[in-house]
């Protein structure tokens, strides 16, 4: 992380506004990165950006390597010649509302399906070459990944731990007669693959141009029907039918009485510490030809994770399991060089792990929703108490807007009493010297105003949106992931004011 003083917007690429019921990485995004410029910011971070599985988490994808299809713009393949503009209309009826999904994903699919179909025909030669480039240039993930998905498509979108044995185990004669039956759904999803990249490394460019750096998002865990996990079993705890042996969770915290329970399949770090974390290493590799620097989500599991038997149904009865510790980073440090590297380091947070951040230098998050209430780190988050090689947010995807959470009810989205509210609401507007009629530009203010080297900001507090504008609610899958931009939402008014505050706090 660079240590001069910088600003960004956290907003994630599907709640960018549009006619077509869901954000892509298309025109919306472009003037996206003008307005970035505009107010001054120098940072556009997102989330994880890899094909979505069950409940449209981002943070549980089909692979952590691929880009997810549904943010290739289509506006802009009709631009490139490969589809017809009467396409479009069918889409138009989505409108800029909430994502709902399970319309939006099958009916943009179907789109993309029919400029796969046509591609070898109204591709150009050069594009046709590129193409083929690609296919050889990431073979080491794509041939596996659009096998996975197109088995999975070809059994109704069942999980590969529920496929035909052989297909599951992948014996190499199933998996070489599903790469005969199934050819043209392996060549279109190269191709969807190929158009994502291609497009994404436009915006990318002209994000570099602009002065605008690109944060992305590492979840530490895999999704378990994902086809890192089909590909490479032995590195994953499963059992012999490759089912979950243990999973990942949190304890009990300020979210869930009951802690939370993920799913994912949990790792066997002995067996990538016997590989030397290559697995890692083509990990990190993949994720900054992407982006530009790695939020890595669940930094603490590095140090120490919660472990909860497979069959468990809360992970209140888990228990804290060794990572690999620093052995990991040196392994990646040593091939890859420097790290650009954020460490969210949330939730129960010890020495080991504040070592383990420190050890490598990684800038870690404080998140000014955390700062006045009485748990008794509070004070780390207090924004007069910030390092400067941090990142402070006025909250995350995670939390509620700021609005939502000054003006929320007790237990309603956490575990806070009445008491605690109160009191905490007492102590914010006494610290911020306020009426919190702004709390969202009182919190802004402070946040950039600190001395973190990095002050992010979510578009949802940027804009003062209340609780129905929040963007994922932990412990729950569903509704969430839906919000986006509405065109017009961010107003000149705004924009002006965040850049003379980026400018007053010496981030411009």
């Amino acid at each position: 992380m660079q240590q001069n003083r910088q600003s960004g917007i956290l907003l994630h690429p599907t709640s960018l506004p549009g006619p077509c019921g869901i954000g892509d990485i298309g025109p919306a995004a472009r003037e996206f990165v003008d307005a970035l410029v505009e107010m001054g910011q120098h940072v556009w971070q997102m989330l994880p950006l890899g094909p979505t599985g069950y409940g449209d988490s981002p943070y549980q994808s089909l692979s952590t390597f691929a880009g997810n299809p549904i943010l290739i713009s289509l506006d802009d393949l009709v631009a490139d010649g490969l589809l017809d503009h009467r396409r479009l209309e069918t889409l138009t009826a989505f409108g800029e509302g909430p994502i709902q999904y399970g319309q939006v994903i099958p009916a943009r699919m179907a789109v993309l399906e029919s400029v796969c179909r046509t591609f070898s025909r109204r591709a150009s030669a050069e594009l046709l070459e590129a193409f083929e480039g690609y296919c050889v240039a990431q073979q080491a993930w794509l041939d596996d990944y659009a096998l996975f998905t197109a088995i999975k498509d070809s059994r109704d979108g069942r999980p590969w731990f529920r496929w035909p044995r052989a297909l599951a185990q992948r014996e190499p004669t199933a998996l070489d007669e599903a790469r005969h039956e199934l050819a043209a759904v392996i060549r279109c999803v190269k191709i969807q693959q190929f158009l994502f990249e291609r497009q994404w490394h436009a915006l990318r460019v002209r994000c570099h141009r602009r002065r605008i750096h690109i944060v992305g998002d590492v979840p530490i865990f895999v999704a378990h029907d994902s086809a890192d996990v089909w590909a490479h079993p032995a590195l994953f705890t499963l059992n012999e039918t490759g089912r979950l042996s243990v999973q990942s969770g949190v304890p009990p915290d300020y979210f869930s009485k009951t802690g939370q329970l993920w799913g994912n399949p949990l790792y066997r770090w002995d067996v990538h510490e016997e590989t030397g974390y290559a697995w890692w290493i083509a990990r990190m590799r993949r994720a900054l030809e992407l982006v530009d620097v790695v939020r890595i989500d669940h930094f603490r599991g590095f140090e120490a994770h919660w472990e909860v038997p497979g069959m468990a149904r809360t992970a209140a009865g888990g228990h804290w399991v060794k990572g690999p510790g620093k052995e990991i980073f040196k392994a990646l440090i040593a091939d890859m060089g420097t790290l650009p590297v954020i460490a969210e380091d949330l939730g129960v947070i010890t020495d080991e792990v504040e070592d383990l951040r420190d050890t490598f230098g990684f800038p870690g998050m404080r998140i000014l929703q955390f700062a006045f209430g009485d748990d008794p780190k509070a004070a780390d988050y207090r924004p007069d108490h910030l390092p400067t090689n941090c990142v402070v947010y006025t909250g995350t995807h995670d939390n509620d807007t700021t609005m939502g959470w000054f003006h929320s009810e007790a237990g309603k989205s956490d575990t806070r009493s009445v008491k605690s509210v109160r009191e905490e609401r007492k102590a914010i507007l006494a610290f911020l010297k306020t009426d919190g009629s702004e709390i969202h530009w009182d919190l802004i203010t402070v946040g950039l105003k600190s001395n973190a080297a990095l002050c992010v900001v979510p578009m949802q507090d940027l804009l003062g949106l209340d609780s129905s504008a929040r963007m994922n609610l932990p412990g729950t899958d569903r509704g969430n992931w839906q919000w986006r931009l509405r065109s017009g939402q961010l107003t000149p008014e705004i924009k002006q004011r965040m850049r003379a505050l980026v400018e007053s706090s010496q981030r411009l």
